[in-house]
């Protein structure tokens, strides 16, 4: 018969308790791929219709000229990596994340500039200007809540160039 000792018995627990924390953090690193599109280089030019629509952060399906597509709408709270990718054949774009507050239906928004107020609306990190073809990531703690992904290249929010990440608890 076997007998295991105390000083074997807490070793087997320390490394049990090693591999549940181990297990626990990597279930908690999610990744996002992401796809920065666009109809080509007439999707930057931009309607009144259009404009009046993006301010509510609402387009009607197929309206939109350029856009940001995600493999998911909802990830835990934890580490989420962002792979991007701008699928465009043209146009530079890029991806910014930014909170949305509860009830919240408009960002800071530049009319000037033609783009987001990015300080003002919280940005938390971006992957800048990526050629057509190109690639970037970023990595972001997130905690529970909505998230908005947006290009932020003049012209481009306002063309549809967004979409909403959820993070749950």
């Amino acid at each position: 018969m076997m007998q295991i000792t105390r000083r074997a018995t807490l070793a087997l627990a320390a490394s049990l308790a090693a591999l549940v924390s181990v297990q626990a953090a990597v279930a908690a690193e999610t990744t996002v791929t992401v796809s920065l599109w666009d109809k080509g280089p007439e999707s930057v030019m931009m309607d009144d219709a259009h404009m009046a629509m993006m301010g509510k952060m609402q387009m009607p399906a197929g309206m939109a000229m350029m856009g940001i597509t995600i493999d998911v709408t909802s990830v835990p709270a934890g580490t989420v990596t962002f792979n991007v990718t701008n699928a465009s054949k043209d146009i530079v774009h890029e991806m910014v994340v930014s909170p949305v507050a509860a009830g919240q239906t408009e960002l800071p928004y530049l009319k000037e500039e033609n783009r987001v107020d990015e300080e003002a609306a919280g940005h938390l990190g971006e992957v800048s200007e990526l050629d057509s073809g190109g690639t970037g990531s970023l990595t972001v703690d997130m905690k529970p809540g909505q998230y908005i992904l947006y290009c932020n290249i003049p012209g481009h929010f306002i063309g549809g160039m967004w979409t909403v990440l959820t993070v749950t608890e």
